[in-house]
């Protein structure tokens, strides 16, 4: 049941149950971070790995020292820069962190989401909140309240309404080494503004057997229908002529075949505009019956970088 009623969710969570929420990111799929068992049940949900670990979502900046512990100068820096907003950090955990959040590694990711709803959620719990993407392990990850109830028609018995998220990536992940930042996952926070707080960071966004962080597999976010990526979106249409093509497009390409169902993520070009509308379009389009999905390149920079990312993962065999 889709609701914005707090009270009944609140209860929910409180009798150790799974709940789907409202981020700026992605919507999650959210429970007791303290309790394993119901940890147990969002891995269950999701049919996650469980080598994969979550994200623990806390209320404020100052929760932080309740989860974590050696907390790097350079973590702070970066939580007073972004928080609350799109960034995840990876830090030594607390004890009362069960090892399933973390899959048995000694850190946990953490962070603090910009949505009011869910802040205020937080600020009536005794407890945060593990909450990895509210979909099916390795499926699109969802952006409005009814992505997660159709992903999830009994599994849920709430689900929070807090209206399309306003990034519609999901949030940026950065470990340390040390003090020294690395970048785990690119994500809504664009690499350029991390590095205009810390400086250069180094980056390592893949490991397929003990992911330090959520989103390193490298099959990951995918579309039930066949997509292809490619730098001339056209061309690879006419190679396709006799399939039911559905095309994904940064900009409004002018195209001779009317059958040709396209998605336009921005009007006028824009990386914000189309990151948020991304995984939308690509639920519009695998609910098409379509043969295949061409998705384009886009600018390899700031949030065209991370749509890049998301893309290749999907079409990894």
């Amino acid at each position: 049941m889709i609701t914005t009623d707090l009270k009944p969710v609140i209860e929910t969570l409180n009798n150790d149950d799974v709940v789907g929420i409202p981020t700026e990111t992605v919507y999650g799929l959210a429970g007791n971070a303290y309790k394993e068992s119901t940890v147990e049940k969002i891995f269950n949900l999701k049919k996650r790995p469980s080598f994969n670990p979550l994200i623990v979502h806390i209320a404020s900046p100052e929760f932080l020292t309740q989860v974590a512990t050696d907390i790097p100068s350079n973590a702070h820096l970066l939580a007073e820069a972004f928080w609350p907003g799109p960034l995840t950090l990876v830090l030594n955990k607390k004890n009362q962190i069960p090892d399933r959040v973390t899959a048995g590694k000694p850190t946990v990711a953490v962070r603090v989401p910009n949505h009011p709803l869910t802040l205020e959620l937080l600020s009536k719990l005794a407890f945060p909140l593990a909450a990895p993407s509210a979909n099916p392990f390795g499926f699109i990850s969802p952006t409005k309240a009814a992505h997660v109830q159709g992903y999830f028609k009994e599994g849920l018995k709430f689900v929070l309404e807090g209206g399309p998220c306003l990034r519609g990536l999901e949030s940026t992940i950065v470990g340390f080494d040390g003090n020294q930042p690395v970048l785990y996952r690119h994500g809504a926070l664009v690499l350029e503004e991390i590095e205009k707080v810390v400086g250069k960071i180094s980056v390592k966004t893949k490991n397929d057997e003990s992911p330090n962080a959520p989103g390193m597999l490298s099959r990951h976010y995918a579309p039930k229908t066949a997509t292809l990526l490619s730098k001339n979106p056209v061309k690879t249409l006419s190679k396709h002529s006799n399939k039911k093509v559905g095309l994904l497009s940064f900009q409004k390409i002018e195209l001779s075949n009317g059958k040709i169902h396209q998605e336009v993520l921005s009007t006028n070009g824009n990386l914000e505009e189309a990151a948020k509308n991304l995984y939308a379009a690509l639920h519009r389009l695998d609910q098409r019956d379509l043969d295949l999905i061409i998705a384009p390149y886009f600018p390899d920079y700031g949030l065209g970088k991370t749509m890049n990312d998301r893309l290749q993962r999907a079409i990894q065999k």
